[in-house]
This record gives structure tokens, C-alpha cells and sequence, in this order.
């Protein structure tokens, strides 16, 4: 009989701008408490875990996963796995998760992604060896210059290419602040309290008016403050079980039916989650139609747009409690972030499918799809 894995619970961190009410926090003092929390909800010890998997982006190395694992007081025996895959990370670590179920290598596990973008590390590099050191804002995600664009550039290119105008982007944006808002009370039982001031909502959503949205500064042609996501600070963790354990707990189940993950061009990231929705759509014998849900990341609201165009996707049934335009972008946690979102809809519902879908720099795409209960 084939294997098969289950979310049976799903916690995360508020989210907070970079510099905001979690700037104080530690990665790993970030994550442990929305591991516990997870843990919690599904009545599962710490003992009992096999392995963790952890997606962060900015950080400086040193197994993230180890440290969190500890910080988290699960056994010493849990080396933990830290992947860097940039945005699409969070995501890729649920994947992953997903094969060591499927294959037998583990029968439950944690699998997410920690960001604080506050407490990145500052970078520097020599000039020629020389003594001067020059900082840097980002690593390079292509080795030939014009592969690499910045992102904000990058995704005015795909609004002028998919005739995306400003006023789309900026009416995307303030429709995902409206539905983050109108949706406070039911956000809250996905998200653990804490911070110095127990945050205990994401903080940036607001009402963005047309107005906002006019007097926004330009990042690049039509991509504004307003229509991007604010850098940010999260963590977001579920627990994957083998389908035995799921049966053995009281706990709401949702199945990980299929997961991809493509690379595309390199000098069109924002476009890269379209060939990794179609794969995955096509491995679950899944037609858009059939998706109840979409958690679509909104790293800009013109790639949000163009994915959802480019895939014929429905707009109504994407982000329908707000997206990451409303919330921030904590790079690696954001993947981790929409399949928190999914599973606490879609295991309200019988038989519910839904899609979580995520760029990356560099040309990487991901796509999940999940399935809930009957």
C-alpha cells in the first residue's frame, strides 16, 4: 500500500515589518514557539518527532534547523535540515517533508521556515583582496549580470509584458489589505502570540486607500511601495505525519497530494511559479476548476497577476483572506506561511483541494497541492 502524508497542524508567527514588533527576536526564539504551539495542536511529543526541516534565506549558515530544533527542545538526536531556497523555501521544505513520509524515511515531521529580516547579518566582500570592504545588498542569483535583475525591476518587466497597469496592481493591493483586515478573527487562530508586546496579528495590514496608493514612492515604472510587499519578520512550521499516525490522532488532516518545483529564465523570476502550478496541477489529475482555494504569493502584486492570468486560475478563489501585499514578506518563511493559510481553510470543508504557489530569484517556482479529509 502507498504511503501517503498529512498536515495535522499548522501554526505561525504574526508577521511584522522589518524593524517592527519582532525585530528583538532571534531566529531560533522566532520559530521554537510556533513549533511548540504546532506540536500542541496536535498532541504530538517532542520525542516523537523524526526530523525537521527548515527554510531560511538571510541568515549566516550554521544549520538554522540545529538551532531551532534546540531552542524548541526537541531531541538531541534531530540534526535538522536547512535549505535555502530563497522565497520558494518554505514551500520546498513541506515538499521534502512530504518525500521522507512518502518513502519511509521518517513518519512525522516539522517542516517550515524562520525569517528575520531585521537581524540579517551585514555582508562584506574585498575588493581584489584589498583591505576595503564593500557591503552588498544581495547575493548574486545568476552568474551573468543581465539574468540577474532586481526583483523590482524584474516585475515591472512582467507588468509591461502581461499589460498589468498600475491601476491593477494598486487595486490588487488594496483588495488584499481589505480581505487581510475583514479577516482578523479568523487569522487568529493560525497565528502564536509573542514578541515583547505578545503581537498577536500580522501588523502592516491596514486600509490602503486609492489616495495611499497614488502617493506611493515608485520602485520601479509601475511597481510602488504600495503594490509590493514590506520586508518582514515570521516563522510559520506544520507537522507532517505518515497517514498511520494521522489515523492515530484527534486532529484535523489535510493530504499533500502533490508538490513541484521548476526553474525557469533567470531575468523572469516573477513568471516561475507558472510551469511548477501546471506540473503540479497535471501530477494531481487537477483542473483549475477544481481548486476550492488558492494561497497565491503576492511578493508584487503585477506577479500575482500575471501567474493567475498565465495559469487561468479563478482571481476570486486567490488569497481570499489576504495575501502577502497585506502582510510582508518574510522571504524564507513566506512558502510556509501559505500552506498555514490553506490548511486551516481547507480542513473546515470535506474534500476541499487547494494550491499554494511561489516565486523565487533566480527563476524558481513552487507549487503545492493540497486535499482536505472526507
Amino acid at each position: 500500500m502507498q504511503r501517503s502524508a498529512h498536515i495535522v497542524a499548522a501554526r505561525r508567527s504574526p508577521v511584522a515589518p522589518r524593524g517592527g514588533d519582532l525585530a528583538t527576536l532571534e531566529l531560533h526564539a522566532l520559530a521554537a514557539p510556533v513549533i511548540r504551539a504546532v506540536l500542541g495542536d496536535a498532541g504530538i511529543g517532542a520525542a516523537q518527532v523524526d526530523e525537521i526541516i527548515v527554510s531560511n534565506a538571510l541568515g549566516a549558515g550554521g544549520n538554522p534547523a540545529r538551532l531551532v530544533a534546540l531552542a524548541a527542545d526537541l531531541p538531541q538526536r534531530i540534526g535538522g535540515y536547512s535549505i535555502d531556497r530563497q522565497c520558494c523555501g518554505g514551500l520546498d521544505a513541506l515538499a521534502l517533508a512530504r518525500a521522507m513520509i512518502v518513502s519511509g524515511q521518517a513518519e512525522i515531521v516539522l517542516a517550515g521556515g524562520v525569517e528575520t529580516y531585521s537581524q540579517r547579518p551585514i555582508r562584506l566582500r574585498s575588493r581584489h583582496g584589498a583591505a576595503l570592504a564593500l557591503p552588498y545588498d544581495r547575493p548574486a542569483f545568476a552568474p551573468v549580470a543581465d539574468q540577474d535583475p532586481d526583483m523590482d525591476i524584474a516585475a515591472d518587466q512582467v507588468a509591461q509584458q502581461m499589460g498589468i497597469d498600475r491601476a491593477a496592481q494598486d487595486a490588487w493591493a488594496r483588495l488584499s489589505h481589505q480581505k487581510a483586515q475583514a479577516a482578523q478573527k479568523a487569522l487568529a487562530v493560525e497565528i502564536v502570540a509573542l514578541g515583547p508586546k505578545n503581537l498577536d496579528h500580522d501588523s502592516y495590514t491596514r486600509r490602503l486607500s486609492p489616495e495611499l496608493c497614488a502617493r506611493a514612492p515608485i520602485l520601479s515604472g509601475s511597481i510602488t511601495h504600495a503594490n509590493s510587499a514590506v520586508a518582514a519578520d515570521a516563522a510559520a512550521f506544520s507537522l507532517v505525519v505518515s497517514d498511520r499516525i494521522a489515523a492515530q490522532i484527534a486532529a484535523p488532516s489535510v493530504a499533500i497530494l502533490q508538490s513541484a518545483a521548476l526553474a525557469s529564465d533567470p531575468a523572469f523570476p516573477a513568471l516561475a511559479p507558472v510551469p511548477a502550478i501546471r506540473e503540479v496541477l497535471q501530477k494531481g489529475a487537477v483542473g483549475a476548476r477544481d481548486l476550492a482555494q488558492v494561497e497565491m504569493m503576492e511578493a508584487y502584486a503585477a506577479q500575482a497577476l500575471a501567474c493567475i492570468q498565465e495559469t487561468g486560475l479563478d482571481p476570486a478563489r486567490c488569497n481570499i483572506k489576504g495575501g502577502a501585499l497585506a502582510r510582508g514578506h518574510p522571504i524564507g518563511a513566506s512558502g510556509a506561511i501559505l500552506a498555514v493559510r490553506l490548511f486551516h481553510d481547507l480542513h473546515q470543508s470535506a474534500g476541499q483541494i487547494g494550491l499554494a504557489a511561489i516565486a523565487a530569484a533566480g527563476g524558481l517556482g513552487s507549487a503545492l497541492l493540497l486535499q482536505s479529509g472526507d
